[in-house]
């Protein structure tokens, strides 16, 4: 099958295209290194079936495999509070604009789609865990709303894509995620955590540390996506992909020390966004039922290769 996946030099698209590829799949690898970087994809440049490409989806896309895609993963976006932040406008236009732009291409081709939205659609949640039937409780202009609300505009882009023009598409909300490639100044708690831990420097805990996320490893991320966009009578779907094993902020800090041997002291600062998510972890059912998919990679466990990269990175 020939595959679009946009942001596929991003920390989960890079991955994503190992696992297509390994499968057989030719992928055609679009990114704008906005956040995403070519490094992350360098193993691949000799394969036969993978095309990397330079390009901004806010413009429309002509490029190698626009005329024979299948299939499209569209994961562009930045992803993190600094992404988010430093490229709020960016990050605005690739979930709409560019959005748009890969719905178009996948209904003239008749191709698979999907799209990558975020836990944070259900901003600071009033219902926990969180099932795909919660519609959230979201600060339309705060200052994550670039990101929160530019992603709930691509999930209501694609369901009319689907309304209207009838193509086989479907949404994916990503809860937290980790693994190798993370880009280390990201913002997010795992990679500030472990490379704090890594220069034995004190671990930064907004707030009390009491507020809960749930951590998926990148790998059952992807069998999570590859389930939703292959398994069949799932157009129109929404699904809900992370871990559902819930850690305090404060209890993941010291599953970092112990991964890492680091004698780090933690260090409490004021919350950076006042609208921060206190409780966050998906309700899983759904994916469990229809794609038959849930994470088999232990925190521990994945932490542990995860800082064993980390390690090489600095």
């Amino acid at each position: 099958m020939n595959i679009l996946v946009t942001g596929g030099s991003g920390f989960i698209g890079s991955h994503l295209c190992d696992a297509l590829l390994a499968e057989g799949h030719h992928v055609y690898c679009v990114d704008n290194y906005l956040t995403g970087s070519p490094a992350n994809v360098a193993h691949l440049s000799d394969h036969p079936r993978f095309t990397l490409v330079q390009h901004d989806v806010i413009e429309p896309y002509t490029g190698p495999g626009a005329d024979s895609a299948e299939a499209v993963f569209h994961l562009a976006s930045p992803a993190s509070p600094v992404g988010y932040r430093t490229y709020s406008i960016e990050t605005l236009l690739v979930n709409s604009t560019g959005t748009i732009n890969m719905l178009r291409l996948a209904t003239e081709r008749k191709a698979r789609f999907l799209v990558t939205s975020t836990s944070e659609v259900y901003g600071d949640p009033l219902v926990h865990p969180q099932s795909e039937e919660y519609w959230g409780n979201v600060n339309p202009i705060g200052l994550r709303s670039c990101y929160d609300e530019a992603k709930r505009f691509a999930e209501a882009a694609t369901m009319e894509w689907i309304r209207k023009y009838e193509v086989d598409a479907r949404i994916v909300r990503i809860f937290n995620t980790y693994g190798p490639r993370n880009q280390l100044d990201d913002g997010r708690v795992v990679p500030n955590f472990i490379t704090q831990a890594l220069k034995g420097e004190p671990i930064t805990i907004y707030g009390d540390g009491s507020q809960t996320r749930s951590f998926a490893y990148v790998s059952d991320l992807v069998e999570g996506l590859r389930a939703a966009m292959f398994t069949a009578d799932t157009k129109g779907d929404v699904f809900n992909l992370g871990n559902p094993g819930e850690f305090t902020i404060l209890e993941f800090a010291r599953e970092v020390l112990e991964a890492t041997g680091s004698q780090s002291k933690l260090e409490y600062r004021p919350l950076l966004f006042a609208d921060d998510p206190a409780r966050r972890r998906p309700d899983i059912t759904k994916s469990k039922a229809r794609l038959g998919w849930e994470p088999k990679v232990p925190l521990r466990e994945g932490l542990k290769t995860t800082v064993a990269w980390y390690r090489t990175q600095m």
